[in-house]
């Protein structure tokens, strides 16, 4: 008997369905903002957490509790005492977790968990807290990020050739690649002009922001191959854990952030992203 191969879209239907389930949900708490948007990074952030533990630190208890610490001082610190102290309250976590892993098995993963979940929060409720364009920079990173995610499947499983990295990710091809960055730009042209009127330098933000989110997917396959995991988890159907379903949107995330904060000399961070 040969090989068992899994149809091309084999798993575009559970696919469809979490995304179907999920984006409202995201959506809506990215409209409402304050506590709302809050309450949903702070989840995602905790999730992130639990998963990171289970995969690197073998489910320690003691890890979980900092890992999931840093994640909810990103989300919660970030509105009430900002950005300064809030990253100092996460370094502090990071020099403690990393005291109480030193003798642990996990090699260098073991001090990459707390950056990972709690700069992504950071970073959105950074982006979000902008009055101005806050919200519409949310939707625009959003959006650009799923283009990306959409534009690298469909383009790869469509036209296939060369893999990208097989090492890594299996998968992946270099069609798929070029795929979601052209995707991605074009998206974050046409989003920002009817947003702020701007088109060739969103479109050039939303290539440079594709490249970042493959590269936060790339990292995440790295982590599940290090490890001899299929998926980060299985909370959600089709896309394995919450990790797998927010790699490259945490990635796009802390590097827009870092755009628009050197954009920004008010702090306005949306406003440093958008506005060209």
């Amino acid at each position: 008997m040969g090989p068992v191969t899994i149809p091309r879209w084999g798993d575009l239907g559970l696919r469809v369905v979490s995304a179907a389930a999920l984006i409202p949900v995201v959506l809506a708490a990215l409209w409402a903002g304050g506590a709302w948007f809050l309450l949903l990074i702070a989840v995602v952030g905790v999730a992130m957490a639990y998963e990171w533990t289970a995969i690197v630190h073998a489910r320690s208890a003691t890890q979980f509790v900092l890992h999931a610490a840093a994640a909810l001082s990103g989300a919660i610190l970030v509105p009430n005492v900002g950005i300064p102290i809030t990253l100092l309250v996460i370094f502090l976590l990071l020099l403690l977790q990393s005291y109480l892993a030193r003798n642990a098995q996990a090699g260098p993963w073991g001090y990459l968990g707390i950056p990972y979940v709690a700069l992504p929060p950071v970073a959105l409720m950074s982006l979000r807290a902008d009055p101005q364009l806050g919200l519409a920079a949310m939707i625009w990173l959003f959006a650009v990020t799923w283009a990306s995610d959409i534009g690298a499947y469909f383009v790869g499983r469509m036209i296939g050739g060369p893999k990208l990295i097989p090492a890594i990710s299996p998968n992946k091809t270099w069609a798929g690649a070029v795929g979601a960055i052209l995707i991605s730009a074009l998206v974050a042209a046409l989003l920002a002009r009817i947003l702020t009127g701007a088109v060739f330098m969103p479109a050039l933000l939303g290539a440079v922001l594709s490249i970042v989110a493959q590269a936060g997917d790339l990292f995440k396959s790295l982590l599940k191959r290090r490890h001899g995991l299929k998926d980060s988890g299985d909370l959600i159907p089709g896309h394995g854990g919450v990790i797998d379903r927010v790699d490259g949107l945490v990635a796009a995330a802390v590097a827009a952030s870092l755009i628009g904060a050197m954009r920004s000399g008010s702090g306005a961070i949306g406003q440093g992203l958008l506005a060209w």
